[in-house]
């Protein structure tokens, strides 16, 4: 029996989504973002696609490029909504299903052909159900191993079906771009194409030990992927691994004052959301980008995890302390991230004080008058007046 991973990616998601649901705007180019000229285009539909637009390009340029586009506000509540529907596609196949991201995920396929027939078979099927189930297509990639899997699911977009075979692995390897090996970036690319390496024929034309003496242990995984080898099984989802919120302003600023309020705004939204889930994090993460679009992360672990609003808020201000800043901010925001679901927090080990502590009483109340009243029912006193206008929210 041959082992087989599939990869299932949803073909221009969150823009498909937008078109599902108002059929005014099928066939038309439409991206999905902010309006402002400091917002930028978090996804794109074919149709604006063929203009030259892309996903993380601003608005202001996209407008050039086509100035017909169609622009809608993210829901990324309803993007979920769909998201979870079409996992639950997925695990109809197979009870191995690792989600990679809102739009993506990763099926263990072995034993499948049993069931449903050729691989192919097993592949249309999929898509088949997919549409019947969300409305929407997606993209198919099967290979013998995770990392060729997904580059096969790029292959035939949008709405197909790419599968490289067992036997077909090493000649497909031998004539592809090094840069289409998930994890090998720009920087990467640069340092091979100065040692005359373009393709993954090229790897292999050094051993091993020569890509280890000058990469590190990146030399040698990069000699496996050019000789189709991937040890990195399909993991079946254990639910999510971070919970952030962050804001892009209408202005810059380097205002001290107005980045803590918007980091209280941000930490209470957080905090909430791992409430709601029942998770607590144990690292905090600052993010900022500059106003050259320069992003950092400074991230802080505690000695427990935590889903307290005060908490996160007070570390994530410790972080932002560290900071000089030299130049104006553009965004901001917070992560909590290293957490498990509370039920799952079951340890032989006596947990830490902090650990230790159940929710707030205060954020306790706070989220109970939220849920009955609204999300404006209550406002903390540090944020009493102040006026919140972001060019856009990227939670």
């Amino acid at each position: 029996m041959q082992n087989w991973i599939l990869h299932i990616d949803m073909d221009a998601f969150f823009a498909s989504v937008e078109q599902l649901d108002n059929p005014e705007l099928r066939g038309k180019p439409v991206a999905v973002g902010g309006t402002s000229d400091r917002s930028v285009v978090s996804a794109a539909s074919y149709e604006v696609r063929a203009f030259g637009v892309y996903s993380a390009m601003s608005v202001v340029k996209a407008r050039q490029l086509c100035p017909n586009i169609i622009l809608v506000p993210g829901r990324m509540k309803r993007y979920k909504e769909i998201s979870r529907q079409a996992m639950g596609v997925l695990r109809e196949f197979s009870p191995t299903v690792e989600q990679a991201s809102v739009d993506e995920a990763y099926l263990d396929g072995t034993g499948l052909e049993r069931l449903f027939g050729p691989i192919e078979e097993v592949c249309r099927r999929i898509k088949a159900r997919m549409v019947e189930v969300t409305g929407l297509t997606c993209s198919v990639g099967a290979a013998p191993v995770r990392f060729l899997a997904k580059i096969a699911s790029d292959m035939d977009k949008p709405n197909g079906i790419y599968i490289i075979r067992h036997d077909e692995a090493s000649a497909f390897l031998q004539t592809l771009p090094v840069k289409k090996i998930p994890g090998v970036g720009k920087k990467l690319v640069e340092i091979l194409k100065r040692l005359g390496v373009r393709t993954c024929g090229d790897v292999l034309l050094k051993p091993r030990d020569f890509w280890e003496e000058r990469l590190g242990k990146y030399g040698g995984a990069l000699h496996d992927r050019a000789r189709g080898i991937d040890p990195n099984p399909v993991m079946e989802s254990s639910g999510a691994k971070s919970c952030s919120a962050e804001n892009t302003f209408h202005e810059d600023t380097t205002d001290r004052k107005i980045l803590r309020k918007w980091l209280l705004t941000q930490s209470e939204r957080v905090g909430a959301d791992l409430r709601r889930h029942e998770y607590k994090g144990r690292t905090v993460t600052l993010k900022i980008k500059y106003a050259d679009f320069k992003q950092i992360t400074r991230s802080k672990s505690l000695g427990g995890r935590t889903d307290e609003t005060a908490v996160i808020f007070e570390t994530v201000c410790e972080l932002l302390e560290q900071l000089q800043l030299r130049r104006a901010v553009r965004l901001i925001g917070v992560g909590v991230s290293n957490f498990d679901s509370r039920t799952r927090q079951v340890t032989l080990f006596e947990e830490s004080p902090h650990e230790a502590e159940a929710t707030s009483e205060l954020d306790k109340a706070v989220d109970e008058v939220r849920r009955k009243f609204g999300g404006k029912a209550v406002t903390r006193v540090e944020l009493l007046g102040f006026r919140k206008k972001p060019a856009e929210s990227d939670d």
